[in-house]
């Protein structure tokens, strides 16, 4: 009797043991890097690395529900943008969809992809390149900038569009692996 007791003990401390580890997935909140900022709206939260400054309502764009930006020389060399209801879309496709009529012309897109976001069971992903036109305090003209839009819809059904735009050579891709794993949808 002692045994079968002193086994299932040691059978239930394993379990719990296995699941105290398997409470976190590694995304969204819990895997946002000290000292990271965090845009919080309505339906969608996403961190942003050291470096970057939060816009105000007055110096963001009138369609962004929050944005970022990272400047060298007093120039934006990296623009984080959060965007909500900018389309009356019924899936992350069509979101997506219209995400992408935004960019550029002229940019190449390399199309869309599924992608995981903490909070939704379905979102897009879109990369695409473009050189820069040198307007509005951007990188100067011609130079390499690389995107990335990240859609779906929220929990009310709304649409959403998380873009990361930064001059080539100024975001290393595991800090925007980690823009992308911040992500938190709601």
């Amino acid at each position: 009797m002692k045994t079968r007791r002193a086994c299932l003990a040691a059978a239930l401390l394993t379990t719990a043991a296995a699941l105290t580890g398997c409470g976190s997935s590694g995304s969204g909140a819990d895997a946002v890097p000290e000292g990271w900022g965090t845009l919080k709206t309505e339906g969608v939260d996403v961190s942003y690395p050291k470096g970057y400054e939060r816009q105000s309502t007055a110096e963001r764009g009138p369609h962004n529900a929050a944005a970022a930006v990272r400047t060298r020389d007093g120039r934006k060399v990296s623009v984080l943008t959060v965007q909500l209801g900018f389309t009356e879309a019924d899936s992350a496709e069509q979101a997506g969809i219209a995400a992408e009529a935004g960019i550029q012309m002229g940019a190449d897109v390399e199309g869309q992809k599924d992608v995981e976001l903490a909070g939704t069971g379905e979102a897009r992903r879109i990369d695409f390149s473009f050189r820069a036109t040198g307007e509005d305090g951007g990188p100067a003209k011609g130079t390499p900038v690389e995107g990335v839009i990240l859609a779906g819809l929220d929990s009310a059904g709304t649409a959403f569009a998380v873009r990361i735009d930064a001059e080539r050579g100024t975001l290393p891709e595991e800090d925007l692996d980690r823009i992308v794993d911040s992500v938190r949808v709601h």
